[in-house]
Parts: C-alpha cells; structure tokens; sequence
C-alpha cells in the first residue's frame, strides 16, 4: 500500500467533509479526545468558501492518502503560539477499515520526516489520552517517549482518563 500526504484542494472537499465528517457517531470521534465533545461541521459550513477552512491548501494539515483514495489527516499546531517553538502533531485515520493496516505509522513516520526537515525545531511532540491505546501504541512504535503524563485530567465516560505527551528529537528520529 503507497501512503502519501497532500494538501487539501478545493475540489476535493467534498470528498473529505464524506469521508472525515458525514457521520456524527464515527468510530474515530470516540478516540480523537471525545472529552472535548466537539461537534462536527455541517457540510455546508465545510463546503463555504467564503469563510477560512483550516483544512484546505494547509501545510500543516495534510490528507493521508492510501493507495489513491483519501483516509485520513495528519496536522500540527504550535502549542506556544506566537513563539512557534513548540510543535505537536496528530493524526487521524478516520474509516476502522483501514486500521491495523500500518497506514498510521507510515503516515506519521512521513509527517515527522516532512515537519524535521521543514522547520529547524529540536523536538516534536504528540498529545494524546490514555483510553486511546492505539495511539499510545502508534507513538511507541516510532520511537517517541513518554515524557509526561498528567493523571485523571481526561473525564470521559464516567471516568477519569490521563493525559499523555510523547515526544522525539530531532537527534533522535534522524538516528
């Protein structure tokens, strides 16, 4: 399977809004920090080009793309904004049919290799919950540690949760 990340192109929004957004009970929005309860865009709202869509033509959201067909995102953020010192990353697979497959670890391995070799920042990080062991797994799996873990802050379920960060450096992934 060839995995490869593109920005995301007007005429394809259609096609992701389908694929990342059409369903409000999605496996995916049960692991991508559902303590947030954040709602999903409308197709309409996602499809409206006269306001900004964070999603469309972003060098830091990228759509992993399997074999030609689109399933899912990879993204960054910097959490000290304005300093832009301090990177974290995401990825979501959106359709459970394509994971178990290695489409995330080749599609977050590619998005650190994209991200060392365009910014000149020491250290990337990823942010994620306890209850969400296949990222756990994922972040392990590349070689990123654990580097905090802030415990029962995550209320999902009736239940306290743990936040999680990992982390790599940059001397470390180009190893």
């Amino acid at each position: 399977m060839k995995i490869t990340l593109k920005e995301l192109q007007k005429n394809e929004l259609s096609t992701f809004w389908e694929l990342a957004f059409s369903d409000n009970n999605a496996e995916w929005t049960k692991w991508n920090g559902p303590y947030f309860h954040d709602k999903l865009p409308s197709k309409q709202s996602f499809l409206d080009l006269s306001k900004i869509n964070k999603y469309l033509q972003n060098p830091f959201r990228k759509v992993i793309w399997a074999d030609n067909h689109m399933v899912g995102l990879v993204s960054a953020y910097y959490e000290d904004e304005p300093l832009r010192q301090w990177l974290d990353i995401g990825i979501t697979v959106y359709d459970q049919n394509n994971w178990r497959q290695g489409v995330g670890k080749s599609a977050l391995g590619q998005w650190l290799d994209e991200l060392f070799e365009t910014t000149s920042l020491p250290h990337i990080g990823l942010t994620t919950w306890s209850g969400n062991y296949r990222m756990v797994a994922l972040a392990e799996s590349l070689g990123l540690k654990k580097e905090a873990e802030v415990r029962q802050v995550r209320y999902w379920q009736g239940r306290y949760w743990d936040s999680v960060k990992y982390g790599i450096l940059r001397s470390e992934w180009t190893k």
